[in-house]
């Protein structure tokens, strides 16, 4: 019997709850999931610090040089603090766009082609992106105090642990949240762009208000969403590891959205 079948079968779904039939299976799925996103957490943070560290420099000889009326003077990013020639390439130069933009292509490359992957090859693109998004955002230490970094994350880490515990947990449908979570999604993405082009900061405190409740809700509803699906879908062999490394990814993604939206709200800045 396919696992679609006995894990309908094993569904109480007067009571909502997953019976002790598939309730091993179901911890063994989601801590599976839970195990590829902090694995891309970590592989994340380890190329933003690494970069970080290659990107700056202390010895103004060796800094990436800048014209600055006509003459050479070293890229400074603060009191004795400057760039080094990758840092410049990476963070000042057109560069900088394809470091942007490169995390976002590689999203929709693994979200659309999923299915035509092996899952060793969908793993691997999935350690990329994550590879890819470190490098992307290691600028936030520049920008931000390294403390203040490391007490945002702990808080994003309790934030996120607390509402996708209940998210598995509870017994409330809510799968009715996601078409105004996508609206929302929708309006933090064109609040960002338009802050982009004419900063105001304002907006980006309304835009990082609303994008830490949308990404909250997110956290909530796609754990309860990657749980029903292995309730009721049929999750065997390569369809169950795709699945896993897609869960990974939303939950990757609701993550890094809502550390970054924290950053921005309570993160305190360089001098």
């Amino acid at each position: 019997m396919s696992d679609f079948n006995r894990n309908a079968a094993a569904y109480d779904r007067t009571a909502g709850r997953v019976t002790p039939a598939i309730d091993q299976g179901l911890r063994s799925y989601m801590l599976h999931i839970y195990n590829y996103m902090a694995l891309g957490l970590a592989i994340t943070g380890l190329a933003a610090l690494g970069i970080y560290m290659l990107s700056i420099t202390g010895d103004a000889a060796s800094a990436a040089k800048v014209l600055r009326n006509g003459a050479e003077v070293p890229a400074a990013i603060r009191s004795g603090m400057f760039l080094t020639p990758l840092g410049y390439a990476l963070f000042l130069s057109p560069l900088k766009w394809v470091v942007m933009l490169s995390p976002l292509a590689l999203v929709f490359v693994i979200s659309f082609g999923v299915e035509r992957f092996r899952p060793a090859t969908a793993q691997l693109l999935f350690w990329a992106f994550a590879a890819l998004m470190g490098i992307s955002l290691s600028s936030i230490f520049m920008v931000f105090t390294h403390t203040s970094i490391t007490r945002v994350f702990f808080i994003t880490a309790a934030t996120f642990g607390a509402l996708s515990l209940w998210g598995y947990t509870t017994q409330r449908d809510i799968s009715g949240w996601g078409s105004f979570l996508f609206m929302g999604l929708i309006g933090v993405i064109l609040g960002a762009l338009v802050n982009l082009i004419w900063p105001n900061g304002m907006l980006q405190f309304v835009v990082s208000i609303v994008g830490v409740l949308v990404f909250a809700g997110l956290t909530a509803y796609d754990t309860q969403r990657l749980k029903n699906e292995y309730v009721y879908g049929q999750m065997e062999g390569d369809t169950r590891e795709r699945s896993a490394i897609m869960g990974a990814l939303s939950l990757y993604l609701n993550f890094i959205n809502l550390f970054t939206l924290l950053l921005q709200l309570l993160g305190q800045r360089e001098e």
